[in-house]
């Protein structure tokens, strides 16, 4: 009796044990739900409020961006009078008519650091590549990343272009990484077109000469893409695979020469965050650049070479592939020397009989 009393007292004490417990995991349970109630309202409303102010941002930068364009025609339209009264004006307005020129300056540069920030259509590449869509980044951090990302892209695809070009020179010598190679040289310079596009959208004042040879360099590495194995190529890979090795090993050391440079004028205030080359010159620059020149020099003299060598491989007679030869001329200059003149034609006729074979023998002779 005595252990089934316990028995039972033991089950009373877990029963009520539980009965203790039970209320509190409810509450606990309860109090869970309605912390995550209120935080999925706090999250609708903090999505809403984002909303709104997306809105407002909309329609601010739509005001910001039809203000400038009134206020540039108006400048447009000042200048155009400007230049039209100051043959007339007199010696004593000279002086104001300076000034004004000085402060149109100084508006225009502020409206392109204002239209920085401003969404902007696309140019026709890019409309072209991405369509009609905004790449305007809206805070200096955000430009200055893409800009740093940018230049680190480039260095790295430097480096993976020279172990490549090492490798298809040195190790393998197969079409296949051969073309690999030159795939990888379209893309990238297709790459540095679209980057730098996004980059002149954003603010960044690259020149139109750096872009441009950009684009040359694409054209011409598709050329090099498309150019089948043979013997004109045989000719041209080893020199081409070593003019890339020397050429990618040049664009490392600019790379480092270039961004000191701009570190220093930046930190000087003398060029904006967004620049990428240096223009002008001062005289620190000389310590880094006498160590450079003989490389540049070098790699020009042998961009000079390697048109001399294409040029002679153009006249090869047994050059067929167009990436090379130019097919028009070729085929004007086949006609002019196979047009027949008046004291050819009589050979080519008694070339052409059949009563002796002397007559055909001399005319075989040149």
């Amino acid at each position: 009796m005595q252990k089934q009393h316990v028995s039972k007292s033991g089950i009373g004490e877990s029963a009520a044990g539980m009965g203790e417990d039970y209320p509190w995991r409810f509450r606990h349970k309860h109090h869970g739900s309605a912390l995550l109630i209120f935080s999925a309202a706090q999250r609708r409303e903090t999505h809403r409020l984002y909303r709104l102010k997306l809105e407002e941002l909309t329609k601010l930068q739509n005001n910001c961006t039809s203000s400038i364009t009134r206020q540039k025609k108006r400048l447009q339209e000042l200048a155009l009078t400007l230049k039209k009264c100051k043959p007339s004006l007199p010696a004593e307005a000279e002086g104001a008519a300076q000034e004004l020129e000085n402060q149109m300056k100084e508006r225009q540069g502020l409206f392109f650091d204002m239209e920085a920030y401003l969404p902007k259509k696309n140019g026709l590449y890019l409309s072209l590549v991405l369509g009609n869509v905004n790449v305007t980044l809206l805070s200096k951090q955000a430009k200055f990343a893409y800009k740093d990302e940018y230049e680190k892209f480039k260095l790295y695809l430097t480096i993976i272009l020279i172990l490549i070009s090492f490798t298809c020179r040195f190790l393998l010598n197969s079409r296949v990484t051969d073309a690999t190679f030159n795939f990888l040289l379209v893309w990238y310079y297709c790459t540095l077109t679209i980057r730098e596009s996004i980059l002149i959208n954003n603010g960044s004042r690259i020149k139109g000469w750096w872009v441009f040879h950009h684009y040359v360099s694409t054209f011409l590495s598709g050329v090099m893409l498309t150019w089948p194995d043979g013997l004109m190529y045989q000719k041209f890979r080893n020199q081409f695979l070593s003019f890339s090795m020397y050429q990618s090993f040049v664009q490392f050391l600019q790379y480092y020469y270039q961004s000191g440079c701009l570190y220093r004028l930046r930190a000087l205030g003398e060029r904006h965050t967004m620049d990428l080359t240096v223009e002008g010159f001062q005289s620190w620059m000389w310590r880094g650049l006498t160590f450079l020149l003989p490389f540049l020099f070098f790699g020009h003299f042998w961009q000079l070479f390697n048109a001399l060598t294409l040029f002679n491989l153009a006249r090869d007679p047994q050059c067929k592939e167009w990436q090379v030869s130019w097919g028009p001329w070729r085929g004007r200059m086949g006609q002019a020397q196979a047009w027949p003149s008046p004291s050819s034609s009589h050979r080519c006729l008694c070339a052409a009989s059949p009563s002796s074979s002397s007559s055909s023998a001399i005319s075989s002779l040149p």
